[in-house]
């Protein structure tokens, strides 16, 4: 599968349906007529998944020791509301009105694709993540990705 990239502004109607975008179709390539998962974010979003993206990170997910407590609490807050669903004919998705009042998204949503997924957030939630950037996002990418001298040196 290709990167996935773009935001993307989309409408929620009533049912909870909404068409993804053909521009991020077209980036699914072969996996466009496939199953998707979605579920609950890290954040107050939601997270769409390639049917086969995530059973690669399911597969990892399910490695956890399931007798440490950690891990089990993990497990299950993952996977908690966690639904399969396919486009339509239409290129349209039906959400679970849970997973919608979770993230707070009832009709305008953001599609966020990055990597291999594609978070649905609620446009005004998304918005206020845009004005919580760092107001220094140089030295955030250096922190993140850069290397010190300390780490040059050992590789």
């Amino acid at each position: 599968m290709q990167q996935l990239l773009g935001e993307f502004e989309c409408k929620m109607d009533a049912k909870g349906r909404m068409r993804l975008p053909s521009g991020l179709i077209a980036q699914l390539g072969e996996e466009k007529d496939q199953e998707f998962v979605i579920n609950r974010g890290f954040e107050k979003c939601l997270m769409l998944y390639p049917i086969k993206v995530w059973e690669r990170i399911s597969s990892e997910v399910n490695q956890l020791n399931q007798y440490v407590r950690k891990n089990r609490e993990f497990v299950r807050y993952f996977y908690r509301g966690a639904q399969q669903l396919e486009m339509d004919s239409a290129d349209r998705i039906l959400v679970n009105k849970r997973l919608l009042e979770w993230a707070g998204i009832d009709k305008e949503v953001i599609l966020s694709a990055y990597n291999d997924r594609i978070e649905l957030w609620a446009k005004e939630r998304y918005d206020l993540l845009l004005e919580e950037e760092p107001a220094d996002f140089a030295g955030l990418a250096e922190e993140v990705l850069g290397k010190t001298e300390d780490q040059s040196a050992g590789t």
